[in-house]
């Protein structure tokens, strides 16, 4: 970068020169940034690129208060470390999915198939991962298991014709080997991936067309906020029942999390390295800073243990507390294979039914207005600029392509992004791209290593219910924060926004408990709309944005001014191009025909620059140095 700057300048006039060597003292004093290690090697200052800036380059004001931003890359043990961290952050939903259809799949008596799905999920999740990183929204967003899906999945199973049989539920008459049972089982799993595919289809074709992104100019801070937010205020349910199976468990849980991350966040401990100057001394490390979670997760599942083995926590499965045993699951750890590597149609040949496609369309649907909403969480956390249109097309088609690889699979379900691990992100302040990565290759592992995925499964729920108390606060806590860009002295404001979450929980509480008040006669139209008004943050969102596009309101009270000022210098800032564009040179060195650059979901090169390095060399330098518009356009292409 430096070094650039000093040859492209070679030509100007001494006054230019002076004004270039004052730039170049500028971005070297603002090149420093504090990073989890410390010391005086190579390995505390990130020369070596390991940990350290991208091509030297500061990092953005928001990211500054991270340990590693979206550009950086961790050191390759922290990468597997704190990809591990968020496989176990996702660990709960991943599993809750699978084993949530059993029951209706048949399966509740046949746990070795139950970790058949667990695996295919783990491994189609893995894939959909690298996917969305290296070639989605490009933001650190980890895929797994929906939950949007399994309203309408389960409505499709408890019809009369795929109702299990009753000697299913006899565990006494169940084999799991007899081609009876297996046909019993596939054919309804069967069912549910062409469904899954045919409704994958929708999304495809609504993220790479451009609608969902011409659909954007109209969501706003209003519109945002509330989606956000309920993603994780109707889970309070789930968390609060996974946490009060050993409330005692949950509470150490949380209290380790907490001490972790917020009053040990700025402790360093001393860790023994190997430099090349000094071959061995210590440097300054921030564990509690960058592993919370993982700390806190594995000290509770320690205590679980101890206390199980010591026979300190109940034996009974109906007493209080029996949920923070370890061995609960064990069956599962003894069954699982030590190798099984997941395929395509390893349950047969899909089939397809209109009530099923209409039942997961409302579920894709809800999903997709969730996943915008943690794109927007997303890159908040990690510093990096609002998602351009360009790559929210991208993102939601490229989960669409998910769904699809999930029906091929055959998980039973489709794919989404993960919102508690949007909130790992700001719990670790450790909001590197390259985590999620490892998190994704980490996915693909415990999928093909069937002993390691099941021992995972382990957990307790006490100490899951836990984690998820943590990290829905902090979801519901950065939806609220995009009312920053609003007045909220106007009482608009806060009829709008006030409104839509009242609903998002109110409308989805009362249709639960009434499902039978909105038949209309049409099973297809009964299961689409059961599915939408039980969806928190489609209620939400849907009332948040038609109250803010019809209610009168000027530009600045709605914060849409400064929304599309954020939106157009995403569009076209540098850092926008670098966390956004497409990777190993697509559109910059190659694909660069004028005809792709009109696809909805293909990125934007600003100022006409044809390479990647003609775009940075044009507008990189004088926006680290001034910000301001290049005063020396011919030089600066050199």
């Amino acid at each position: 970068m430096l070094s650039w700057i000093s040859v492209s300048n070679s030509g100007l006039s001494p006054a230019s020169q002076e004004e270039a060597r004052r730039r170049r003292r500028w971005v070297a004093m603002s090149s420093t940034d504090t990073n989890p290690l410390k010391g005086d090697d190579m390995l505390s200052s990130h020369a070596d690129g390991r940990g350290g800036k991208k091509d030297g380059q500061p990092r953005s004001p928001s990211s500054s208060q991270l340990a590693y931003g979206i550009l950086d890359i961790p050191p390759w043990h922290l990468c597997i470390f704190l990809g591990i961290q968020h496989f176990l952050t996702a660990l709960g939903g991943l599993v809750a999915v699978p084993l949530i259809l059993a029951k209706d799949l048949c399966l509740q008596h046949d746990p070795l198939t139950q970790s058949y799905l667990i695996s295919t999920i783990f491994f189609v999740s893995g894939i959909c991962t690298l996917l969305q990183v290296f070639l989605g929204i490009r933001l650190p967003i980890l895929q797994g298991g929906t939950f949007s899906f399994l309203a309408p999945s389960l409505a499709m199973l408890s019809l009369p014709s795929w109702k299990c049989p009753e000697w299913t539920f006899n565990a006494t008459q169940v084999d799991a080997d007899s081609p009876e049972f297996t046909e019993e089982w596939q054919k309804r799993l069967r069912e549910l991936q062409g469904a899954v595919m045919v409704a994958s289809c929708v999304q495809i074709l609504v993220g790479f067309s451009g609608l969902l992104g011409i659909l954007m100019r109209f969501i706003g801070p209003l519109t945002i906020a509330p989606t956000i937010s309920l993603v994780a205020l109707p889970l309070f349910d789930s968390a609060g029942n996974d946490a009060g199976s050993h409330w005692g468990i949950a509470a150490i849980t949380i209290f380790l999390i907490v001490l972790f991350s917020q009053y040990l966040k700025n402790v360093a401990l001393p860790v023994p390295v190997k430099g090349q100057v000094k071959k061995c001394h210590s440097s300054k490390f921030y564990l509690f800073q960058v592993f919370p979670v993982l700390l806190a997760l594995c000290i509770s599942w320690l205590i679980c243990f101890v206390l199980t083995v010591t026979n300190t926590l109940p034996s009974a499965p109906t007493a209080y507390g029996y949920g923070a045993r370890t061995d609960i699951k064990g069956n599962v750890l003894s069954q699982a294979p030590w190798f099984r590597i997941p395929y395509p149609g390893q349950w047969g040949l899909p089939t397809v039914s209109l009530a099923g496609v209409f039942g997961i369309i409302a579920g894709v649907i809800s999903s997709m207005v969730e996943s915008v909403g943690d794109y927007y969480a997303c890159a908040r956390l990690v510093g990096a600029p609002a998602p351009p249109q360009h790559a929210i097309n991208r993102g939601i088609g490229i989960e669409g392509l998910g769904c699809l690889l999930a029906g091929i699979w055959g998980t039973g379900n489709g794919t989404t992004s993960y919102s508690e691990n949007v909130g790992a992100l700001g719990i670790t302040r450790v909001g590197s791209r390259m985590v999620i990565v490892a998190a994704g290759c980490v996915l693909l592992l415990m999928g093909v290593f069937g002993k390691i995925g099941a021992a995972f499964a382990t957990i307790p729920p006490p100490v899951i219910g836990g984690m998820f108390m943590v990290m829905f606060g902090v979801i519901v806590a950065v939806g609220i924060s995009n009312l920053q860009y609003v007045d909220m002295n106007s009482s608009r404001n806060l009829f709008v926004f006030g409104f839509s979450i009242y609903c998002g929980l109110v409308i989805p509480n009362w249709v639960n408990k009434n499902p039978e008040k909105l038949q209309t006669g049409i099973l297809q139209l009964d299961q689409v709309i059961q599915v939408l008004l039980t969806t928190g943050m489609f209620v939400g969102g849907f009332m948040g944005f038609l109250l803010d596009n019809t209610i009168p309101g000027s530009q600045e009270e709605r914060g849409l001014l400064i929304w599309n000022q954020l939106q157009e210098e995403s569009e076209e800032t540098v850092r926008s191009l670098e966390v956004y564009r497409l990777p190993f040179g697509i559109g910059t060195k190659f694909c660069t025909s004028s005809c792709v650059r009109y696809l909805p979901f293909w990125p934007r090169l600003e100022h006409g620059g044809k390479g990647e390095e003609g775009v940075t060399q044009l507008t990189l330098c004088p926006r680290v140095v001034t910000g301001e518009p290049p005063k020396y356009g011919t030089e600066t292409r050199m």
